[in-house]
């Protein structure tokens, strides 16, 4: 009988030490959350921000975005919404958009959306498409110029915003409800190190035995739902080089001739196509990677978006 009091005992305070343990993370945690937040806050004294803004209720959850606006503002101003990257399977909207724009007269919305291991192709350009609907329904509470919309993205979140750019008006990606009386069309689309021909991509892959390729084979299953041999509709339909038409946004195109990851080819084939089409496209092949560096191009970006977003006479 002792003998069990004693492990009673024991185990009492063995559970009460995790306890312990465990409050004491979740408290550091929070200070550490806190403290980044403070952190982001002093980086940018001349930005307001406004977070955890849902745009979308799906599946029992809430999809959220975060708005940054210039502090002062006297009328509507041009939007550029962001979407992160990461093979369509991992990120947020936490991570750093294009802070810059602001200083510029713009708003950068940046969103979550539904990631591929949630919920496979169509289900983010669903999002994608409600989260621009969702802006110009709200535009008259945050400042937002409903007429002038455009979406920048790297890799995954730069295959979203060219999906975006070119398939405006194609029922079948648009999703059901949440202000569906809006338009989902953008005006300027910056595509950065991003696959245009999701088929095309896959068959390159494929044929590779590095690491690279493996994963981006991976990726692409996963965000398709299934082996593209048994989803070659999905991956036509997933692709934003099959929807070109005259009336897609503007695009600037920024591909690193160098990339390991995406071939500069997607890029290639996408520009002449839009080109073709009458579609007013820039194309830019740095001698570098997939981190092509958006830095280098930060006026140029500026500049493009000041050219499609910004009314005669505002910029």
């Amino acid at each position: 009988m002792k003998t069990h009091k004693v492990q009673i005992v024991s185990h009492r305070r063995l559970l009460a030490s995790l306890l312990l343990v465990i409050a004491v993370a979740t408290w550091g945690t929070q200070v550490a959350e806190s403290a980044e937040r403070r952190r982001r806050r002093a980086d940018f004294p001349d930005v307001n921000i406004v977070r955890d803004v849902t745009y979308k209720h799906v599946n029992g959850r809430d999809l959220q975005l975060d708005i940054y606006s210039p502090k002062s503002i006297t009328h509507p101003l041009p939007v550029v919404l962001w979407m992160h990257g990461h093979r369509w399977s991992r990120g947020s909207k936490e991570q750093r958009p294009p802070f810059n724009l602001m200083a510029h007269g713009y708003i950068v919305v940046s969103i979550d959306y539904r990631l591929s291991g949630e919920a496979p192709f169509p289900a983010a350009i669903e999002d994608c498409k409600a989260a621009v609907r969702w802006l110009r329904a709200n535009a008259a509470t945050y400042h937002f110029d409903p007429d002038h919309i455009g979406a920048w993205g790297h890799s995954a979140g730069g295959h979203l915003a060219a999906l975006l750019g070119t398939s405006g008006g194609v029922a079948e990606l648009e999703g059901a409800g949440d202000n569906s009386t809006y338009s989902s069309r953008v005006q300027a689309v910056c595509d950065m190190s991003a696959p245009s021909d999701l088929l095309q991509f896959y068959e390159t892959v494929s044929s590779s035995n590095d690491g690279s390729g493996r994963r981006a084979k991976s990726s692409i299953e996963q965000f398709l739902g299934g082996p593209v041999e048994q989803n070659k509709a999905k991956a036509i339909a997933a692709s934003p080089v099959t929807y070109v038409s005259k009336d897609d946004a503007a695009f600037l195109i920024i591909h690193g001739e160098n990339d390991s990851s995406i071939p500069v080819s997607q890029a290639e084939e996408f520009y002449n196509k839009l080109k073709a089409a009458g579609v007013d496209a820039t194309l830019e092949i740095p001698k570098r990677g997939h981190g092509v560096g958006a830095p280098q191009y930060a006026s140029e970006i500026t500049a493009f978006f000041d050219k499609h977003l910004k009314p005669s006479g505002s910029r």
